[in-house]
């Protein structure tokens, strides 16, 4: 983002703040989920933040999220009920490369992170387009890289990343190329990558997140800015073999909502429902904000 950009979008988020009290920044939500809160995440002693990628344990308590700059931090996420009242982080750590150095320069904007059910951590990069797979935290094993990659756009390669029941890797770049032109998915079978499908464009929002839930459906974290402010969408579907369905619209809210949500982990409580959890990026600027938002699926 230019900074003309951020200076307009600083200006709009303090008055908005300082309208909250009003309600004037307040929204409604799609009919099939539910707010259930959010919390801040200060910087904290660590000075994190920048994140982009976010999962969950199964009962959403363990969480693990990485930083555009090549860090990865664990920690626990606290409830009363269905809200949110606190966070504890661990000491964060760098990601690294094949040679066991942590990423630098290009090869550390971290964007999109997926944990197998193996534990396996994977993660993908924009910059130098590529996913690596962290078999141990010393070092990454980097998986084929199709010449198709290298063709991306250097700001807007792969912010999202998932991964199902079968070990099965999918990611998507951030823009397509054209405004008419589809989401290209791209999936790693665990020895070669293929592009079965892809997934329409709707409207100016772009993919930055997914996961898979518990329900096996593929969960879509999409963000438009504005100019001024960030919107956020959710879309769920069911992939079968090498084709996508049931395009779902759970969540789409209007500017000022949130802020520049990118992380995404899908769980289910202890009720049974579906949660989403979601992790917004602060860009490292002090007008700006990391913290987690919960939304709960009542379809």
């Amino acid at each position: 983002m230019t900074r003309r950009l951020f200076r307009r979008l600083r200006a709009l988020t303090l008055v908005c703040a300082s309208l909250a009290g009003l309600g004037a920044c307040a929204a409604e939500v799609g009919p099939k989920v539910q707010f259930t809160g959010h919390l801040d995440w200060p910087p904290g002693p660590h000075r994190m933040g920048g994140f982009s990628g976010l999962e969950l344990s199964e009962d959403g308590t363990r969480f693990t999220a990485i930083s555009d700059r090549g860090f990865i931090v664990t920690g626990r996420l606290h409830r009363e009920g269905p809200k949110l009242t606190a966070i504890e982080e661990d000491t964060p750590g760098p990601l690294r490369n094949p040679q066991g150095a942590p990423v630098s320069g290009l090869e550390a904007d971290s964007e999109g992170l997926a944990i197998g059910p193996d534990g396996r951590i994977h993660v993908s990069f924009e910059g130098h387009h590529r996913v690596s797979a962290y078999p141990s935290p010393d070092r990454s094993q980097p998986l084929p890289t199709p010449d198709a990659f290298a063709a991306l756009q250097g700001n807007s390669g792969f912010e999202a990343l998932a991964i199902d029941d079968k070990g099965h890797l999918y990611t998507l770049p951030e823009r397509s190329g054209r405004l008419t032109r589809p989401f290209p998915v791209w999936r790693f079978d665990g020895s070669r990558w293929s592009q079965p499908f892809s997934i329409p464009r709707s409207g100016g929002f772009l993919p930055v997140g997914a996961d898979f839930g518990p329900d096996g459906r593929f969960y879509l974290l999409e963000r438009e800015f504005t100019g001024f402010a960030f919107r956020s969408r959710v879309r769920r579907f069911v992939i079968t073999g090498d084709r996508i369905a049931g395009e779902e619209t759970l969540l789409e809210t209007p500017r000022h909502r949130h802020g520049n949500l990118e992380g995404l982990a899908v769980w289910r409580d202890a009720t049974g429902a579906i949660r989403l959890t979601m992790l917004s990026d602060d860009n490292f600027k002090s007008f700006l904000r990391s913290e987690f938002v919960e939304y709960r699926v009542t379809d």
